[in-house]
């Protein structure tokens, strides 16, 4: 059970709270509840929910953090939730400068959940939800039985990431509402609309070639209409809750776990940027107001050993907060526009000062207006990777061993964009749900130049197939070779295709 915060940690509580809010900060109330580590472990297990549903998966990861916390491996020292309001967890047995630094770094968090555009169509009463999903979930297992129940879930659980991840945020207009004409107009679809003319002046007015290629664009639109779907979907979990063959429970479990993705999607794709902007504000809060002078070796070990770089490792952390930093010097000192940009002089721009001050500001609109792929594209600099030594690295297969493949700015930031593109998963789309007339479904892969894990490929059509029942056939690419993978429900076949 919960334990109730002690007067102590309430007064700590007050005092971070206030310093957050000083600093400009802006969040929802946030509750916070203390627990052991065997409780902390089984609720991180259940991704901070502790009413969530039944399922094996989160029995293993409980026992995996329990071995880890018990041979000193690992240790949770915070977990927050994005919801109104936001829920905390404090580990029990953490010294009171730890129980500081993760206050502080809970209101970074909240601030962040509240003001960044990504989280803004998130539901923010989640643990209520859950709680909704884990009753339906369980009447499920008291119908149809708890194997039943679990097989149909790992399904579904495996096709979690075939969603489309900026659906939130882009809003779709019926053409009619965008005053276009109905395609199903008679007349648009009898002929061409010309221009009325004199006679003598009809092949200018309208050209043959003109009028050839107007039908030839209406006769795709009419064929695009007719297809099934009418333009390849990304979000195929939603394509298979609206139009695969199964029954109304199982399509209330594609519609949890789908909901439950879009939920957590905007956390994956603000890694960098979230616990960035948590690392900086606990580092100004305790280094400028609620560090006590006894505390500073303790606060300065832990703060050290959550920024630390490990070997072949992208910490968000550190990477995050040195990137807030940068920008917030860079808009102090005026070193962004034309004029900077313009500058080939070293030693200008290294003494480089306008004393604009702007630096406050500009992070705080960054942290609302910005998801990681943007914020390293827009805001990663060749001085940035000098000065922090960053280099992209590969396998050597003749000395067996990893080695430096660059120190190239645009080889660094092409695989920092490319590791962070959709969450660094395969761009998969639905291509046709009733292929050959047949029922049969069709997934697109669309190529990036490094090719699906055959075994997983595998796997995922097994899953749809057993979703949609008929035939399922993904194209991509093998050794760079077009091909169509298939899975009739008995059999995996592979065969060359040609490109379009």
């Amino acid at each position: 059970m919960p334990q109730q915060l002690t007067l102590q940690l309430k007064d700590l509580q007050n005092e971070i709270e206030g310093y957050a809010r000083g600093y400009g900060l802006d969040f929802f109330d946030v509750v916070f509840e203390v627990l052991d580590w065997e409780e902390i472990n089984e609720v991180a297990a259940y991704g901070g929910y502790p009413a969530r549903y039944p399922y094996w998966r989160f029995g293993m990861e409980y026992y995996a953090l329990s071995r880890g916390y018990a041979y000193g491996l690992q240790k949770i020292y915070e977990m927050v939730i994005n919801n109104d309001p936001c829920y905390a967890y404090l580990l029990a047995a953490n010294p009171i400068v730890d129980q500081k630094l993760v206050m502080a770094h809970v209101y970074g968090h909240a601030d962040f959940f509240k003001n960044n555009y990504s989280f803004a169509h998130t539901n923010r009463r989640m643990v209520d939800e859950m709680a909704n999903h884990a009753a339906r979930i369980r009447r499920y297992v008291e119908a149809y039985g708890e194997d039943e129940v679990e097989r149909f879930l790992d399904i579904c659980i495996s096709l979690e990431n075939l969603i489309d991840y900026n659906a939130p945020y882009i809003r779709r207009r019926r053409r009619e509402e965008a005053g276009e004409i109905d395609r199903d107009h008679p007349a648009r679809r009898r002929q061409p609309r010309r221009l009325a003319a004199k006679e003598y002046m009809e092949e200018y007015i309208n050209p043959q070639e003109a009028l050839e290629a107007d039908a030839q664009r209406l006769q795709e639109e009419r064929e695009q209409e007719e297809r099934f779907p009418p333009r390849p979907e990304k979000d195929v979990l939603l394509f298979l809750l609206e139009h695969a063959p199964i029954p109304n429970w199982q399509r209330d479990i594609v519609g949890i776990v789908r909901e439950e993705a879009y939920y957590f999607a905007p956390q994956g794709r603000t890694k960098i940027m979230n616990e960035g902007w948590a690392s900086y504000w606990h580092s100004k809060i305790m280094t400028e107001r609620a560090l006590a002078d006894p505390e500073l070796i303790d606060y300065a070990d832990h703060h050290s050993g959550t920024v630390a770089t490990q070997p072949g490792r992208l910490n968000p952390y550190k990477l995050g907060l040195e990137l807030y930093r940068d920008i917030e010097v860079r808009w102090d000192k005026g070193r962004h526009g034309p004029e900077w940009e313009a500058c080939n002089d070293y030693e200008v721009r290294k003494n480089w000062d306008t004393g604009a001050g702007e630096g406050r500001e500009k992070i705080f609109q960054v942290r609302a207006l910005y998801h990681d792929v943007t914020f390293i594209d827009e805001f990663l600099t060749p001085e940035f990777c000098h000065r922090h030594k960053l280099f992209t690295y590969e396998y050597n297969e003749s000395t067996n061993e990893y080695q430096i493949s660059s120190r190239s700015f645009e080889e660094i930031k092409r695989g920092l964009l490319f590791q962070l593109t959709n969450l660094g998963q395969p761009w998969v789309y639905v291509r046709d749900g009733n292929h050959m007339n047949r029922g049969e479904l069709v997934l697109w892969h669309r190529y990036e130049g490094v090719p699906l894990r055959l075994d997983y490929a595998r796997e995922v059509l097994e899953n749809l197939q057993t979703i949609w029942k008929r035939p399922v056939h993904l194209e991509t690419y093998d050794d760079d070779r077009p091909a169509v993978m298939s899975y009739d429900g008995s059999e995996h076949t592979t065969q060359e295709r040609s490109e379009e």
